[in-house]
């Protein structure tokens, strides 16, 4: 029988998670994936029907795009990076970290204002919200480790509101602990990836605006494998699993746009 388990996980939503889907798979056969904590709601599932259909153990830690950037090149043992910002898997194939014909642009992400059902605070109006005087602290990620967190700090200073609000920022080190800030009430709204926003956790407990694509540069986002890898045969699969159309179609469900057509 499978076994599905979540380490560490206090709640359903953390900053840095480590899920391994245990599978009756030939010796040998596993696979170590480092991703970006925006497909922290839509992963599991993805390596869950990898390894059902190939049998190969799957083994996912979310974290910071930056953070897990920064551990390859000092060797850590990843098969595959799936990062928030494709300029990381660019930079590890061009200093001979990863493998040059490996690099696949699977999704543009999205940004949203969100808070809690609860806190009373109307964000109908974007980024223009957190104008709001109840708005006593505003989550984002930090720009220096993550993508996200470069994005809404340029859309906030697109819409004019950067100055206003700088001094109410709190950073969560990935998009996902910053998440968890704002639905743990820490602060009253949340520049959020919509990719977590659409959760079960999220969704339940809040609600959303999206924020224009326009607002910030395009989240776009690529896997590549690591030059390292132990099991490149199972890491080019999981990379063409990636591409069919029912791996896109789950893609988007949360929020994320394909950036590349599907294999049939």
């Amino acid at each position: 029988m499978r076994r599905f388990t979540i380490a560490l996980v206090p709640l359903a939503l953390i900053g840095l998670a480590i899920i391994q889907l245990d599978a009756q798979s030939p010796a040998g056969q596993s696979l170590t994936i480092a991703a970006a904590s925006d497909l922290q709601a839509v992963f599991p599932e993805i390596a869950g029907r990898f390894e059902r259909q190939s049998g190969t153990k799957t083994t996912v830690s979310f974290g910071s795009s930056g953070n897990f950037f920064a551990q390859i090149q000092n060797g850590a043992p990843f098969d595959l990076f799936f990062s928030a910002d494709v300029n990381y898997p660019r930079q590890l194939i061009a200093a001979g970290h990863a493998d040059q014909d490996s690099l696949y642009e699977y999704a543009s992400g999205r940004l949203v204002v969100w808070t809690r059902k609860d806190s009373g605070i109307d964000i109908s109006r974007g980024l223009l919200s957190l104008l709001d005087a109840r708005v006593r602290r505003i989550a984002i990620a930090n720009p220096q480790l993550a993508p996200y967190g470069r994005a809404a700090q340029a859309a906030l200073k697109q819409a004019g509101v950067f100055d206003a609000v700088q001094s109410k920022l709190v950073r969560g080190e990935n998009i996902s602990q910053t998440a968890q800030l704002a639905d743990s009430g820490n602060a009253q709204v949340g520049l959020i990836a919509l990719s977590l926003a659409l959760g079960p956790v999220l969704q339940a407990s809040g609600r959303y605006v999206e924020i224009p694509e326009t607002a910030h540069p395009p989240l776009e986002q690529a896997a590549v494998i690591v030059s390292g890898a132990r099991n490149k045969t199972a890491a080019k699969a999981f990379v063409a699993f990636l591409q069919r159309p029912e791996t896109n179609q789950l893609l988007q469900r949360f929020g994320f746009t394909p950036a590349a057509s599907p294999v049939p």
